[in-house]
């Protein structure tokens, strides 16, 4: 049966019974979580060499920028064929900085195999590496911007954002004033994408509030002194920047029209979601209507989201949006929408017809209804299992103090737990009492997706605001069979916005594509992992690259990635088998 969108003038009611009867409570009691099934997550953090500490911060004045952050990234900065992992830090707001202030972290993967199983071991290089990002950090995007075969870092922050670019030995050098990507502004979440399809990957900057600590309110929750929300300060407009394609960019963002629509952005996705060949861009904004903007082909972009249904909700308000990820859920080979949001509000599933019109299916989905107690930031389409249907996780933590943790006096009182939806043919079922790592509270914000341990399927990579970093080990993907690719053109470079499709006999084509934005603040391995289920046999991989050309492989091996060139080549793939 098709499902149909949420309506109705009384549906808060109705979700708001639903979950006195259904939800699962902000904190779980280990009591709770069923130990009859495997644990489809670990946190292999500690263990790995991952001792990352979150700091927020908080100095008692309630600035609005500690309660935000902070993102991570999965990436191969040194091309050795697994994910090394970034780590965004923040620090003291009001504070100057100094030379043992806390900094962001970049983690090379050390592991190794032994006896057939991948051991992951990280070492802090950090200082080796040359980065120094000492500032209020927010977030992190990931890309090759000078089509040199190594992937760069753009760092964005409550303050002066910064690029990174890899020297390909080890070390990054900042080339912000030069390359002409500085922003002073509170930006949020960023994106490298192709949009005038010239070969360079161009830069779109999300931008939050014009909060400043010179222009601090003091809001109240339950009569004491909380976190302001967005509406307290004035919307800002978000940036782009195109790649000239020699080391430097030009702000664009005035001709290609978005400077007459300042808002309170968050997440940012990239894809072609009208289908006519041409990169858009989709802004989830905290308590505005999102902005869906289409790309003309001409240099311009127009927002259309109220036209085509996913400026609002299906009841026609504009909710607290902050993490959103974009893919085809439901394999009918067009992207759709998820969107994460405030306690109170549900976590949005938008569905694209294919033509670029959306429909709000959250409730007849299940994912609205188990949502309405939490506040997700981070959040992905993943196949957890490899069944060839793309699952969904979001991370949460509250924005506002939680009562019950204030009444326990805790420090942080704003943790909540997780969450992990199993898609079963377009349908979502709650099955976060399979990974009790997901009940622990926590205040969750920065997710990435990757395999860190290249053994085919889904891990995540969460930063906890005020906590300890976690990486979820994927438990139950490998015993599925899988297709691992990486899409690549000159120099090795990851070729974002490719679509994939993976053709099946007498089963729906899988359609994917190559990205490293989406989530929250965060970045996300860029190779494809499709899910084969019980039989590794499938009849070929089709490529559309941005370019307008179309390649076929129908001899890749299962259980196994393979670099897709192109031009009709492959390339000996460095991943660990």
């Amino acid at each position: 049966m098709e499902p149909r969108p949420k309506s109705g003038p009384y549906m808060a009611i109705v979700l708001a019974a639903f979950c006195i009867l259904t939800c699962r409570p902000t904190i779980l009691d280990s009591g709770m979580v069923s130990t009859s099934s495997p644990e489809i997550f670990i946190d292999a953090a500690a263990d790995s060499g991952l001792d990352f500490h979150h700091e927020n911060g908080a100095s008692g004045h309630y600035y609005f920028c500690e309660i935000v952050g902070s993102g991570c990234a999965f990436f191969d900065f040194d091309n050795d064929g697994d994910l090394d992992v970034y780590l965004v830090q923040s620090g003291s707001a009001d504070a100057v900085p100094e030379q043992d202030a806390p900094m962001d972290k970049l983690y090379r993967n050390d592991g190794v195999l032994d006896q057939g199983v991948f051991r992951l071991s990280f070492t802090d290089v950090t200082a080796s590496s040359g980065i120094k990002a000492s500032g209020y950090g927010m977030g992190v995007a990931t890309g090759d911007v000078d089509n040199d075969g190594f992937t760069d870092l753009y760092l964005t922050q409550f303050g002066a954002n910064s690029l990174w670019r890899n020297m390909g030995d080890g070390s990054f050098q900042d080339i912000t004033e030069q390359a002409g990507v500085n922003d002073l502004r509170w930006s949020t979440s960023a994106a490298f994408f192709d949009y005038d399809l010239d070969g360079f990957l161009d830069l779109f900057v999300v931008n939050y509030t014009d909060f400043r600590l010179t222009n601090n309110k003091d809001c109240v929750n339950e009569g004491e002194l909380d976190y302001c929300g967005p509406l307290s300060y004035q919307p800002i407009t978000d940036s782009l920047f195109r790649n000239r394609g020699d080391g430097t960019f030009e702000n664009v963002s005035g001709p290609a029209g978005f400077l007459n629509s300042p808002s309170t952005g968050l997440g940012v996705v990239c894809a072609d979601f009208n289908n006519d060949g041409w990169q858009d861009i989709y802004v989830a904004n905290d308590k505005k209507p999102n902005h869906l903007w289409l790309n003309l082909g001409d240099g311009r972009f127009e927002n259309d989201a109220l036209f085509r249904g996913n400026a609002l909700d299906a009841q026609g308000l504009a909710e607290a949006s902050m993490g959103v990820d974009a893919a085809d859920f439901d394999n009918d080979g067009d992207d759709d929408l998820f969107m994460t949001h405030l306690a109170g509000e549900t976590n949005t599933l938008y569905v694209n017809d294919g033509k670029g019109y959306f429909k709000d299916y959250s409730v007849n989905t299940g994912l609205g209804p188990a949502s309405f107690a939490f506040t997700a930031f981070g959040c992905a389409f993943l196949d957890i299992d490899n069944d060839g249907w793309q699952d969904i996780i979001s991370v949460n933590g509250a924005v506002k103090a939680v009562e019950s943790l204030k009444l326990n006096n805790e420090p942080f009182p704003y943790a909540q737990s997780d969450q992990l939806f199993q898609n079963k043919n377009s349908s979502f079922t709650e099955i976060s009492h399979k990974a009790s790592i997901l009940a622990l509270p926590t205040v969750s914000r920065g997710l990435a997706i990757g395999d860190v341990d290249n053994d085919g399927d889904a891990d995540a990579l969460v930063n906890d605001n005020n906590g300890q970093v976690r990486l979820l080990i994927n438990q139950v993907g490998q015993n599925s069979n899988w297709l691992g690719i990486r899409i690549s053109g000159s120099g090795r470079r990851d070729m974002l916005g490719t679509r994939l499709a993976i053709h099946r006999l007498n089963l729906p084509t899988q359609w994917r594509r190559v990205r490293t934005d989406a989530s929250y603040l965060s970045a996300n391995d860029p190779r494809i992992l499709i899910g084969l289920g019980e039989s590794p046999d499938f009849e070929s991989v089709t490529v559309f690259w941005l370019d307008g050309s179309v390649e076929q492989w129908t001899d890749l091996p299962a259980n196994q990635y393979s670099t897709l060139v192109k031009g009709g080549g492959t390339e000996p793939s460095l991943d660990i088998p």
